[in-house]
């Protein structure tokens, strides 16, 4: 089935500006797919387009030219390039340096699956050239298209354990969404990692990743894993480097300003989807039977927020010493936004950590408490208080976001 992106609108007015339009993301979130939808619009409405896939052998052996036959098979009798894949060109940035300043009227669309191949092919500033847009897996919101946009208990089970991989959607056996989800992190590791890693560190990479897909959402520390994995703390850094560079990982790191008791230096990593992270663990049980539900809880609705990220934007937590701890504190123009992620309330309570926070960050424009079943506003320590659910968790947010 189709599945219409929210960045598909922004992307397709791209067209009627000059700057080179790049998607970045992980490796089957859809990029191929939306380039395809926008060249296919612009092709029905009379445009000149021409589409080019660089994993393709026929496409690659078309380009291996010199940058200035590159530039003429891309600048004449187009009005929009697609470059799949773009990073296996050679000189790409100055190739897009070329087009941007020599032929005005070409739109170029580029996508690549590794912000390392941005950096490294890109190495001259495409400052003032360039719009980056990165593409995640669906959102719950994108993912609820299947189901008629609405939510159930059975949808928000196959989001949590399957995750949001647009290549899964057509899948309707258990053990298909498992092999397909298995072959694209072997992919990953024999494609993307291969590649960049000494042979012999490739089984030590592994066990990092099972280690942080163990430990999603919680507390990481480089000096324990390198003890667990076998490497030097230095190493792991590097290691999670890569993750972040490939999209794969995301870190969070903990908010601390005023009081000497928070943690100042530690993070929690995310994986960008779900179901990789379940295919790591190997587990597919249940949303409602997990032990590691609370875990799954909190990662659904961090990569909800990923997607509603503005420049302005960050996401941290906040933990102290003596254990007060809030999942996510959203900043926003600098100024913090709290929101704790619970399965299921009984009541509407706030915790105890909301006080604290609020107490020593008087400042704070207000919070959300998101849950699987209740909903209400409520006014605390002169703070609006949002109790939001799952499936509601976005449009809630962006709504409340506005008044701050």
């Amino acid at each position: 089935m189709t599945i219409i992106r929210t960045l598909y609108r922004k992307l397709l007015n791209e067209f009627r500006k000059r700057e080179i339009s790049i998607i970045v993301g992980p490796r089957q979130v859809g990029k191929t797919f939306i380039l395809k939808q926008i060249s296919g619009k612009l092709s029905k409405s009379g445009k000149k387009v021409k589409f080019y896939n660089l994993e393709f052998p026929e496409d690659l052996r078309l380009l291996n030219k010199p940058d200035e036959e590159l530039f003429k098979i891309f600048a004449q009798n187009a009005d929009a390039v697609f470059i799949d894949e773009f990073h296996y060109i050679k000189n790409a940035y100055r190739i897009f340096k070329m087009i941007y300043d020599g032929a005005k009227k070409v739109k170029v669309y580029a996508s690549c699956s590794s912000s390392i191949d941005i950096h490294k092919h890109l190495k001259e500033s495409l400052a003032g050239r360039r719009l980056l847009t990165r593409l995640n897996s669906l959102s719950y919101g994108e993912f609820l298209q299947k189901y008629g946009g609405e939510s159930s208990h059975s949808s928000l089970n196959e989001y949590m354990l399957y995750g949001g991989l647009p290549g899964l959607l057509n899948l309707n056996r258990p053990d298909e969404k498992i092999g397909l989800l298995n072959e694209l992190i072997a992919a990953y590791i024999q494609k993307d990692i291969k590649s960049l890693i000494k042979e012999e560190n490739i089984r030590a990479f592994n066990a990092l990743i099972y280690l942080l897909a163990e430990n999603q959402g919680s507390l990481v520390s480089e000096n324990s894993l390198a003890r667990e994995v076998g490497l030097t703390a230095a190493t792991i850094n590097k290691h999670i480097s890569l993750l972040e560079n490939t999209y794969v990982c995301h870190s969070v790191y903990s908010y601390a300003k005023r009081l000497g008791n928070e943690l100042k230096k530690s993070k929690k990593i995310y994986f960008y989807d779900l179901g990789i992270r379940n295919a790591l663990l190997k587990d597919f049980s249940r949303y409602d039977k997990r032990e590691d539900r609370g875990i799954l809880s909190e990662s659904f609705i961090f990569l909800q927020l990923l997607r509603i990220l503005k420049p302005n934007m960050e996401i941290k937590f906040w933990k102290t010493k003596s254990g007060a701890e809030i999942d996510f504190v959203l900043l926003k123009d600098r100024r913090p936004f709290l929101i704790e992620v619970k399965t299921f309330l009984n009541n509407f309570n706030m915790p105890n950590s909301f006080a604290s926070f609020i107490r020593n960050y008087p400042d704070t424009s207000g919070g959300m408490i998101v849950s699987l079943n209740l909903k209400a506003k409520i006014n605390f320590m002169g703070k609006k208080i949002l109790f939001s659910t799952f499936d509601s968790f976005v449009k809630d947010i962006e709504k409340f976001l506005c008044k701050f």
